[in-house]
This record gives C-alpha cells, sequence and structure tokens, in this order.
C-alpha cells in the first residue's frame, strides 16, 4: 500500500515537507485527473477584466497563489473582484486608463506574470504613481526585460539595480508607439509590451526571435482590441485606444499542470491516467512533442474549442522511454516543462541533452542548477551545462532528501521521481506547490491507492 505524508516542520517559516514512500512491491497510477484552470489565461482573464468596461465573468479560474497576487493587487487600484472560485468570479472592470492610483505597494508575491503585465499597464496610467514589489524570490528576477522597452516608449521606472529589480516604482505617463525587438522569446516581455500600447496612440509592434505562447493576442482580441499578426516574422502589433468589453472567459485546464501526470504515467510500471480539459493551444504543446519523441504512448481525445482556446482529454500509458534532443525553438513552448522533462529524462533509454535553455536561471530558482544538484542526490547522472542538462537515464533512482528552493514546479517534479526511487523521497518546503496547483498532494494521493 503506498503512503504520501506532509508535515509541518517546526521552523518559524511554517514549510512543509512532502514524504513520499512508494511501496516496495510496485506502484502503479491509476484514475481520470482534472488539473487546475490554465495560470496564464487566469492571469489575463482578471487583468483585462479589470481594466475592461462592464463586466466580465470567469469560469475555471486557478485559486493558486498567483491568480491571488493579481486579483489583490487590481482590487486595490479600483476593480472590483469577486471572492476567488472556480465556479464563476465576477469582475467589474474600472474601463481603460481608469485605475486610480492605489493606497499602499501593490505587492505581486511570488508571480512573475503579475508583476511584469501589470508594469506594462500602470506606466502608461499617466499621472498616477505605482510601487510594486514581491516576495523574496521575486525581488531577485530580472524585471530589466521589460523596464527596458517600457523606458523606450517613454516611460518612468526607477528600481534596484539600475532599474533591474523590484521594488520598482511608477510614474506613468504618456506613451508613444514603438517596434521593439525582443531578445528573447518570452510571453512575459511581449504580453507587457502590448498592455502598454493599449493606451498608446498608434501603433506598438513587438518582434521576437521565436514564437512565444500567445494566451495574451488571443484575450485582448476577445475584449475587442484590434492586433495585426505576422507569423513569418513572429511579430504582433496591436492599435492603441480600443474599447474594451467584458467578456465570458472559460479557462482550460493547465497543461503545465498536466505535464506531471503525463511524465508520471509515462514512467511508473502500470500507469494508465486519463486527464481531462487540458488546453492545447499550439504555442504550449512543446511538451506533447517532447514526450511523442520521447515515444511515450499519449493520445488525445474528445478534442474541441472552448472559449477560443483548443481543448482535448490526454490518455497517458506506461512505456519505455527514448531520450532525445530539446532546444531551438521548442523551448519557449514548453519552458515550464522543462524542470518534469529532466525527471522524464532520468528514466529514458540513452542521453537526453537540453539546450538554448537559460531562460530557466531566472525563473522561481535557477532551474538548471536546482535539477541537476537534486537529481543528482537521487542517484540520477546529470551534467549541468551553460543553457541546459545533460542527462544519461537509465539509472536507478534512490529516495533522497531534496530542496524544492520554494519553486513550485521544482517540489511537483521531484514528487514524480520520487515514486520510481527506491525508499522514502523527503522534499523541502513542498509548499510551494500551492502557487500553481493548490490540490497537487490529493491529486497524487488519489491516483496512488
Amino acid at each position: 500500500m503506498s503512503t504520501s505524508t506532509i508535515t509541518v516542520n517546526t521552523q518559524d517559516d511554517r514549510s512543509q515537507d512532502l514524504v513520499i514512500n512508494p511501496p516496495s512491491s510496485g506502484l502503479a497510477l491509476k484514475g481520470t485527473i482534472t488539473v487546475p484552470g490554465d495560470k496564464s489565461i487566469s492571469h489575463r482573464a482578471l487583468m483585462l477584466g479589470a481594466i475592461a468596461e462592464g463586466e466580465t465573468i470567469i469560469e475555471g479560474l486557478l485559486i493558486g497563489e498567483d491568480p491571488r497576487s493579481t486579483a489583490k493587487c487590481f482590487r486595490a487600484m479600483g476593480a472590483k473582484i469577486g471572492q476567488l472560485n472556480t465556479e464563476k468570479v465576477r469582475v467589474k472592470g474600472v474601463g481603460l486608463g481608469n485605475l486610480k492610483e492605489p493606497l499602499d505597494v501593490l505587492n505581486a508575491g511570488n508571480s512573475g506574470t503579475t508583476m511584469r503585465l501589470m508594469l506594462g499597464i500602470l506606466a502608461s496610467h499617466s499621472g498616477r504613481f505605482f510601487t510594486v514589489t514581491g516576495d523574496s524570490s521575486l525581488r531577485s528576477r530580472p524585471m530589466s526585460r521589460v523596464v527596458k522597452p517600457l523606458v523606450q516608449m517613454g516611460a518612468a521606472i526607477w528600481g534596484r539595480k539600475d532599474n533591474a529589480l523590484a521594488p520598482l516604482a511608477v510614474k506613468g505617463k504618456e506613451l508613444k508607439p514603438i517596434h521593439y525587438l525582443s531578445p528573447v522569446a518570452s510571453a512575459q516581455v511581449k504580453s507587457c509590451v502590448l498592455l502598454a500600447g493599449l493606451m498608446v496612440e498608434g501603433k506598438t509592434t513587438v518582434t521576437e526571435p521565436a514564437l512565444s505562447r500567445d494566451h495574451s493576442e488571443r484575450m485582448l482580441k476577445a475584449f475587442g482590441a484590434e492586433l495585426e499578426i505576422n507569423p513569418t516574422t513572429n511579430s504582433v502589433t496591436i492599435t492603441g485606444k480600443p474599447t474594451l468589453k467584458g467578456q465570458h472567459i472559460i479557462v482550460p485546464g493547465d497543461i503545465s499542470s498536466a505535464a506531471f501526470w503525463l511524465v508520471a504515467a509515462a514512467i511508473v510500471p502500470g500507469s494508465e491516467l486519463l486527464i481531462t480539459n487540458v488546453g492545447v493551444n499550439p504555442t504550449r504543446i512543446g511538451i506533447l512533442e517532447v514526450l511523442a519523441m520521447m515515444e511515450a504512448d499519449i493520445t488525445q481525445e474528445n478534442e474541441r474549442m472552448v472559449a477560443g482556446e483548443p481543448v482535448v482529454d490526454l490518455r497517458v500509458k506506461y512505456s519505455k522511454l527514448k531520450a532525445c534532443t530539446i532546444g531551438g525553438n521548442l523551448i519557449p513552448r514548453l519552458i515550464d516543462e522543462i524542470p518534469i522533462l529532466a525527471v522524464a529524462a532520468a528514466c529514458a533509454e540513452g542521453t537526453t541533452i537540453i539546450k538554448d535553455a537559460a531562460e530557466l536561471r531566472v525563473k522561481e530558482s535557477d532551474r538548471l542548477a536546482v535539477m541537476a544538484s537534486e537529481l543528482t542526490k537521487m542517484g540520477a547522472k546529470v551534467t549541468e551545462r551553460p543553457d541546459g542538462l545533460e542527462i544519461t537515464g537509465g539509472q536507478p533512482l534512490k529516495g533522497a532528501e531534496v530542496d524544492s528552493y520554494t519553486d513550485h514546479r521544482i517540489a511537483m517534479s521531484f514528487a514524480i521521481a520520487s515514486l520510481i526511487a527506491k525508499d522514502a523521497t523527503t522534499i523541502h518546503r513542498a509548499e510551494a506547490a500551492s502557487i500553481s496547483y493548490p490540490n497537487f498532494v490529493a491529486t497524487l494521493e488519489q491516483v496512488m491507492t
């Protein structure tokens, strides 16, 4: 019989250790899972609802710490956002350009999406002053990637380390349109500039080196913004001063959350899971492409469109995975899934190369360094590279004490790795999983029984 226990230690920070001890006789994961709502879409629905005219209704919102941070910030600026729940959240917007100057500092918590996208909105609110901050992790993450294009548009922003780190002070100004050539393929950078462009007379364009996720473009169009998209050049142009109208948004399940179960069932012998209502936006399905390269047994069922986003049910069965190379234009489409793909690589036959992923060093943790060090503790053969990892699969994993480094995707990745380890694994600071997946442990217990 499998056991999965959480214990709260006695430290002042009240962090949690997740202890997973799979049975020596073997374990198979079985059942049907519904994953939380897509985090990227949840953030954008709250933000655009807050600055649109009229009422926005959101179904399937992710109830995690990050969307809570977004809701709290926009409530502080006058938007009326009802109690967050998965059934129906009502947002009464203030209209474009009508956010109030808040009475206090806006705190984005651990959410880079909240801070980076919000900066684009705040910078264009002429005559108002805002201060934004976050937790210790977010205050160490680079904000210069969005500050730079905003300053080119005429924004006034001050912060630590030459305006690169939060806390950041923003004095809203009348901005000008630009054509920004982004050095990185980043949906957060692109979205920040497009949101700033909402308030600008004329056309604002962002061109990326590769296509990043396009949730902002889809939702901006739904709310009434005028966008021109050129897939040949990876460019998006927004025409400023539209009228945004409240919408009815249905948030599909997050493929980044589904990724943990896709890998879990693929690496645990005898497993079969059905993951329902998963969003498969083409800019997000790199995880499915890589698992197909690794010869995972995954089928898509019940294909449909929900509120402009493609949705499917995913059935995954255990299979013997093969190594592959992950890099290039695939990376922007699976950047959040690389930690769990590293676990899959540790179980695959051959040597998997992950490259072109230096972006992972400035996430909630340095995900390349953390995955290398903690997987090695479990007996995996991992070599850290400047822009990725080299993982030789097939080494038996053993139970160990590993640390999440307060990174939600790291915590959940090691929970999955522990399922095939010999003896118990302890994951320190595992409470980080609640940032994007509050019911992760309960779901794990469900499919282990």
